[in-house]
């Protein structure tokens, strides 16, 4: 029996005691005062009347709206916020929203301000009101676990709390009539329904009906409480005329509004989002993982994305297509009776002509013609299997939970780790008898864990906390919703099975599974439960969190995807230690979510899902945005700077074109500003303007400006951008140019001659000594995210790379000697001399795709430097490079960057590409020996069989004895050690032979510094 860990509570998080005080402070100046009413007697089951009636107790308000205004205005400023006004405040009334986002206390902090609201005022009827099932638990397990917590801060306070059961009214009677705190929880559902006219009083709920034994109804007792409504998650509660309808007839003192993604804000009186949350560590760091296959492109790779029946059905697929020796994964529409193999040139795609495309009820698919492959919308065929990419989620999971294990048993922290699977049968079947088997992932599940545990890395992790040995069914469960079957052999014994909650017979079943996770939330928590692996269906995806999960993997089956925001929900709270205590700190907190989408995918979906749940705009500046800078202390109270100040900075920013002002939202009409690179390179280069009289704030402005402009280091300044003109003068009256382009300008053509057997013998050598084919690989990389004003962003310094074997082998060899006879132009003999003669067979085997690729590379780059080896160049006395060329090229740069103002070049600034190239420029304006030197344009190409070659520098040297020497130079790194590749050094070498062969006393030099050029000139 494991230990039940006690969760142990903060009393003085600042965070949560502002949001607390955000709304008992709206009530400053309030005084204790009770209203009370009358209740009927009650009639007991023999029809008894009590001789007397009841006192009902409600909550009363004295204070004027005037005052009240003024407390939210107050309030609003110090959390620097925009301010209700007085027509706002009349029109949203005595509603009050609180944004927290998920993870951080939401539930714990309305609960403490139902005490304070106590004992400050004497509040004491409070209803909380919840969309879900999921919620509804949630909460009444929160108002268990805080029961001790609530008493010890609040001087063992009375109170009761229920949670709304139609069958229990005596409850709601209590409710009305007790003196003491009364918290009762209610789903929406419950008191929806309500009809006026008599005849359809039985289709409303019980809640709105006249009942005997109370001799009212119970919402007549309700509404002369006078309650103070609490909404958890108003978005979802309130969203229909008559849930709102429902709600006010609850004649609510005021409604309180929590929730992470508020869709109306009345009243904002805290904010606390997804940006503070992260910048303060209040939740945990999301760290996304993803897998990719690399290297294995060997089968008829199919992926049906979507289909169109726009005009006539048709199917966009992903797959391999074959462009100059490579294979490149490629999205493509087809139709009824086109061949995959015309698209892609692989021949593995023989047979794959499209023979019908067809919706059979629930998914989309593809049949071919000559084979059976049958492929499913997002269920790829081909490569690797559907079955292998689930089983390495499965096994990237396992492994990243037991590697923090290793860190944080030690600290008394419980790993958990969370499966979302979208059919139950895929975790677990029953047979007829009603004998549980484990589904697919369940299979891959304990074969992954039972190889990982065993290598001598988590050792460690079994010596004191658990026992190797233990049954591994034990470490891993499902929670979903249950039904009962009849077992085939006796039909009055009846058996359990878990069942799909999202059909919609089984969605009230929810109520049981929820019920169960909540109770055991706690002994989840400890290790005495080897329990560390939970699988669940749609149950999870809302209301239930867990403080110990630290990776998060959703297998599909389907293309359907749970939401990034309610995906990452389940794991943001910060986890405990087996004392009930949060343990703080992203070294600890970080929960990694097993992706199927690269990191920049996800991290663009999240920040649109922030956008969309929040009303978030990232990159905005607001007019109150500077209000809540502290410019002073007064008998240690801040004074903030008051949201006119905040107004006059907003628009110095509008005016210096630092934000541009727009319509941030449609349906509200709100006006904001969006951040503009201006000033992200001001920031960059710490040279934003602020206004003289803000000069003693400066610090705390400019980190309100870094907050909203993300990153804005490697911004480059539009003021910096320079157009770079041709100087037609500088071309007709420097004699010292003209010279220069006159002996550089004649273009050449080349021929070559090649020795068939050397290339056989220099290509088989290549490929026996170079090409080291594997068997493809899964490469697994991590990387933390960001959250900040400006956006959701990788950190760039948190990126980690694994990479693991493909153990599949390859199900058809391709005719290689066609695929490289197609490729290299070669005859069948050369290519069968070079594959016989290399003795590397067995790696054409293991990955013949990859293979290819590598041969293909070899015999192409061994051809060239043959045919460089053996070129000769010709001059083309009737064809020249035109100097018109220099007019009509329009370039563009920016100074600081790649710019360099020149006078001695035919652009008024030269363009450099590196380092290098900029050193060089500026020493060859500053030499005296060079008279006129130019960048040579891109344009200015030497054909070579490698492709085009481009020469850096051409220049006029002066000795000092009046020679005039004419130069050539190339000035790459690199180009006297060996980091330069064959292929540049052989394309110099032509670019040599091209100098040389139009014969006007040009020198070709290589430099890669201006001292080098020096010592080969004056050698």
């Amino acid at each position: 029996m494991a230990n039940k860990m006690i969760l142990k509570f903060e009393r003085d998080l600042e965070y949560q005691s502002d949001a607390v005080n955000s709304i008992c402070d709206i009530f400053e100046g309030e005084e204790i005062f009770q209203s009370n009413f009358s209740v009927a007697p009650t009639q007991d089951d023999a029809g008894r009347l009590f001789q007397s009636s009841t006192i009902g107790i409600g909550n009363s308000l004295k204070m004027i709206d005037e005052d009240m205004l003024a407390n939210i205005q107050r309030i609003q400023l110090r959390n620097g916020l925009a301010q209700s006004t007085a027509a706002s405040f009349k029109k949203e009334g005595m509603n009050f929203t609180v944004e927290m986002e998920t993870g951080t206390g939401k539930t714990y902090v309305y609960l403490k301000t139902i005490f304070e609201l106590n004992r400050r005022y004497g509040f004491t009827k409070f209803i909380i009101v919840v969309p879900t099932i999921a919620i509804k638990e949630g909460t009444k397990k929160s108002l268990e676990i805080t029961k001790e917590h609530f008493k010890g801060e609040f001087e063992n306070v009375v109170y009761d709390y229920f949670v709304y059961d139609s069958a229990k009214l005596e409850q709601v009677r209590s409710f009305a009539t007790s003196d003491s705190i009364q918290i009762m929880v209610i789903n929406i559902d419950a008191f929806r329904k309500s009809f006026v006219n008599d005849d359809e009083n039985n289709k409303s709920n019980i809640i709105h009906r006249y009942n005997d034994k109370l001799g009212h109804k119970p919402m007549e007792l309700i509404r002369e409480t006078n309650p103070i409504v609490i909404i958890d998650e108003p978005q979802s509660v309130d969203n229909t005329d008559k849930a709102k309808e429902a709600i006010a007839a609850l004649n609510p003192l005021c409604c309180l509004r929590y929730s992470a993604t508020h869709r109306t804000a009345y009243n904002m009186m805290y904010k606390l989002d997804s940006v503070d949350a992260y910048e303060l560590k209040l939740v945990k760091q999301i760290e996304v993982a993803t897998a990719a296959v690399e290297g294995f492109q060997n089968d008829a790779y199919i992926n049906l994305l979507k289909v169109d029946n726009k005009n006539g059905i048709r199917a966009q697929v992903e797959i391999d297509i074959q462009n100059k020796g490579k294979v490149d994964r490629k999205k493509k529409w087809v139709r009824k009776g086109e061949d995959l193999y015309d698209i892609t040139k692989r021949e593995q795609y023989e047979g794959y002509i499209v023979e019908d495309i067809w919706n059979d009820g629930e998914n989309w698919l593809m049949s071919f013609t000559s084979n059976n492959t049958l492929v499913k919308q997002g269920v790829a065929s081909g490569s690797l299997g559907e079955e292998m990419l689930k089983r390495e989620q499965i096994r990237m999971t396992i492994e990243s939970h037991l590697d923090k294990e290793l860190i944080l048993n030690p600290q008394g922290i419980k790993v958990l780790s969370l499966f979302f699977i979208d059919k139950v049968a895929n975790y677990r079947m029953y047979d007829e008898e009603g004998n549980a088997i484990a589904g697919r992932y369940a299979k891959m599940f304990e074969e992954e864990y039972m190889k990982i545990i065993k290598r001598h890395r988590y050792q460690t992790l079994f010596n004191d906390l658990r026992d190797r040995n233990i049954d591994v069914s034990q470490v891993h469960n499902g929670y979903f919703s249950i039904d009962k079957k009849a077992k085939a052999s006796n039909k009055k014994d009846k058996f359990e099975y878990y069942v799909d909650s999202s059909e919609s017979r089984y969605a009230a079943r929810d109520d049981d599974t929820f019920n169960l996770i909540m109770n055991k939330k706690e002994e989840l928590l400890s290790f005495d439960s080897p329990l560390r692996f939970i699988f669940s269906h749609t149950a999870l995806r809302e209301g239930w969190d867990n403080p110990n999960v630290f990776q998060i993997c959703t297998l599909n089956d389907t293309s359907t995807e749970i939401k990034k925001r309610q995906e990452i929900g389940r794991g943001l709270r910060l986890c405990v230690n087996q004392d009930g205590e949060r343990v703080k700190g992203f070294d600890v907190n970080t929960l990694t979510v097993m992706a199927n989408e690269s990191y920049e995918s996800f991290a663009k979906a999240l920040q649109k899902e922030i956008e969309e749940d929040t009303g978030i705009t990232f990159g905005l500046l607001h007019k109150y945005s500077f209000a809540r800078i502290v410019v002073d202390v007064v008998n240690e109270e801040p004074v903030y700077l008051d949201e006119v100040q905040s107004e006059n900075l907003y628009n110095h920013f509008v005016v210096k074109g630092y934000v541009k002002e727009e319509v941030v939202n449609k349906k509200t009409k709100e006006i904001a500003a969006k951040v503009q690179d201006k000033l992200k390179i001001d920031l960059r280069d710490n040279r934003v303007v602020i206004p003289e009289e803000y000069d003693y704030i400066k610090m705390p402005i400019v980190k309100v400006l870094k907050r909203i402009s993300g990153n804005f280091m490697n911004i480059k300044n539009r003021d910096d951008a320079r157009k770079v003109t041709f100087r037609k003068e500088f071309f007709i009256h420097n004699e010292g140019f003209k010279n220069l382009w006159d002996k550089i300008k004649y273009k050449t053509t080349y021929s070559v001659q090649v020795d068939s057997g050397t290339l056989i013998d220099r290509c088989a050598n290549k490929v026996y000594e170079e090409v080291t084919t594997g068997k493809g690989r899964f490469v697994t990389r991590k990387i933390k995210l960001a959250i900040t004003e400006g956006g959701v962003m990788g950190d760039e310094n948190t990126p980690r790379e694994s990479a693991r074997i493909i153990d599949e082998d390859v199900s058809t060899l391709p005719d290689i000697v066609s695929y490289l006879q197609n490729e290299t132009g070669l005859t069948r003999q050369s290519i069968i001399a070079i594959l016989t003669k290399s003795k590397r067979l067995d790696a054409f085997k293991k990955n013949p795709q990859a293979f290819i690729e590598s041969v293909i590379d070899i015999i192409r780059n061994e051809m060239r430097l043959m045919l460089v080896d053996g070129i000769k160049y010709q001059r083309i006395d009737n064809d020249v490079w035109c100097q018109e060329l220099f007019e009509n090229k329009e370039l563009q740069g920016y100074l600081n960057s790649n710019l360099l103002e020149s006078s001695k070049s035919p652009y008024d600034y030269v363009i450099y590409d590196s380092i290098v190239e900029r050193d060089m420029a500026q020493r060859l304006e500053g030499s005296e020996n060079v008279k006129v030197f130019a960048k040579l344009p891109s344009w200015f190409k030497i054909d070579t069989p490698l492709g085009a070659y481009n020469p850096d520098w051409a220049l006029v040297w002066d000795d000092g004895e009046d020679q005039k020497l004419y130069f050539v130079v190339e000035t790459k790194g690199g180009l006297f050690d060996d980091s330069i590749k064959l292929t540049e050094r052989a394309k110099i070498n032509c670019g040599k032979k091209h100098f040389a062969a139009i014969k006007t006393g040009i020198k070709f030099e290589l430099a890669d510094s201006f001292d080098r050029l020096q010592e080969e000139i004056s050698s």
